[in-house]
C-alpha cells in the first residue's frame, strides 16, 4: 500500500520586520502592551514591493526541496495554498513552477485562507496515494499586507507575508496517518475581503474584515473538535501526540485549543510571536523552523490543524 512521507521542509520570511512599535510610529491607534496582551504578536514580516506570493514561495520550495535532497525535475505535482496570488491568472503554482524552470507537473492553487496549507497536504497525499503521482511540492505562501487597511488596529496588527513548503514522496513507511477537512460557509460574513475587479475597478472592499471575537469563539471550538477526529482516524490517542503545530492566528486560540486537548504549551510549536498571522503559510513555517532547530524529529507524531476565512477548518496526523 503506498503511504506518503514528508521528506524535506522549507520556510521564507522576507527581510523586512514590522514590530509593534513601529507600527505605532507609523500613527496607528495602538501599542506593543495592547497588541502582545490580546495576540501573544511582536513582530511581523512584510514583503518588498517587488516581491510576490510567487517569490516567497520560490525560496521556501528550494529549501524543502535541498532538505529532501531531490532536484526540481523529480517533482510531479505541484500545490500552492493562498490567498493573495501574485494575478487573477495563471496560478502561483504554475508561476513557481517557471521560476523553479520545471515543466510538465501538474499543478495549481487551492483557496481554503488559513486552512489552506491542511487542504492542501490532504490533496497531494491522495493523489500520491492513487498511484498517479510520486513526489509533491506543497507550499502555503502569503503577502497578506497587501490586503489590510492600515488605519485598522483590528486588522493591521494581525497579519505577515511569509512562505512554507513541504516534499511529499510516496513510501512504504507511514507518513500522513489520516486528516480531516470541513467548511461551512454560512460564516464567511465574519472573516472575508468582500471585494473583487469588475471592469477594471473595484468593487466592495479589498481589505480583510473581521468580527474577532465570533472568529475567536468559532476556532476555538471547531480546532479542538477537528483535532480529536483526526486523531482518532489515525487510530493514535491524544497522548501520542508529541507535538501540535497549529495555524498561528492568535496565542489565546492555540492556548484554548491546546488546553481543551490536554496538550502542555511545551507540545505546541509557536510562532505567531514573531511572524504573526501568515494565513496559509503560517504552518509550514512553525514546521520548518522546529524541523530545523531539532524540536522536531524523525519518528514524532505531529497534529496539524487551522481554521480560516470561509469558514475552512481541517487537521492532518502524521508521523513525521
Amino acid at each position: 500500500m503506498i503511504q506518503t512521507r514528508i521528506t524535506g521542509t522549507g520556510s521564507y520570511l522576507p527581510a523586512t520586520a514590522l514590530s509593534n512599535n513601529d507600527l505605532v510610529a507609523r500613527g496607528i491607534d495602538t501599542s506593543d502592551e495592547w497588541i502582545f496582551e490580546r495576540t501573544g504578536i511582536r513582530n511581523r514580516h512584510i514583503a518588498a514591493d517587488n516581491q510576490f506570493a510567487s517569490d516567497l514561495a520560490l525560496e521556501a520550495s528550494r529549501a524543502a526541496i535541498a532538505a529532501a535532497g531531490i532536484s526540481a525535475e523529480a517533482i510531479d505535482l505541484i500545490v500552492v495554498a493562498t490567498s493573495t496570488p501574485d494575478y487573477i491568472f495563471p496560478s502561483t503554482a504554475c508561476l513557481l513552477q517557471s521560476k523553479l524552470d520545471v515543466r510538465g507537473a501538474a499543478a495549481f492553487d487551492v483557496q481554503a485562507v488559513c486552512s489552506g496549507f491542511i487542504y492542501a497536504l490532504t490533496i497531494a497525499d491522495k493523489f500520491i496515494r492513487s498511484g498517479s503521482h510520486r513526489c509533491a511540492l506543497v507550499v502555503g505562501t502569503e503577502v497578506f499586507s497587501r490586503i489590510l487597511d492600515w488605519n485598522d488596529r483590528a486588522t493591521c496588527v494581525l497579519f505577515g507575508d511569509g512562505a512554507g513548503a513541504a516534499i511529499l514522496e510516496a513510501s512504504n513507511t507511514p507518513g500522513l496517518l489520516s486528516s480531516a477537512l470541513h467548511a461551512d460557509g454560512s460564516h464567511h460574513g465574519i472573516l472575508s475581503v468582500p471585494g473583487n475587479v469588475c471592469g477594471g475597478e473595484v468593487v466592495g472592499s479589498p481589505f480583510v474584515q473581521m468580527d474577532g471575537q465570533a472568529v475567536f469563539k468559532f476556532a476555538v471550538k471547531v480546532l479542538s473538535d477537528v483535532a480529536r477526529e483526526a486523531i482518532e482516524l489515525a487510530g493514535v490517542q491524544q497522548e501520542d501526540i508529541d507535538w501540535l503545530v497549529p495555524h498561528q492566528a492568535n496565542i489565546r486560540i492555540i492556548q484554548s485549543t491546546a488546553k481543551k486537548l490536554g496538550l502542555p504549551m511545551e507540545k505546541v510549536i509557536t510562532t505567531v510571536a514573531e511572524h504573526g498571522n501568515t494565513s496559509a503559510a503560517s504552518i509550514p513555517l512553525a514546521l520548518d523552523l522546529a524541523v530545523r532547530d531539532g524540536r522536531i524529529r524523525r519518528g514524532d507524531t505531529l497534529l496539524l490543524e487551522g481554521v480560516g476565512g470561509g469558514f475552512t477548518w481541517g487537521a492532518v496526523v502524521l508521523k513525521f
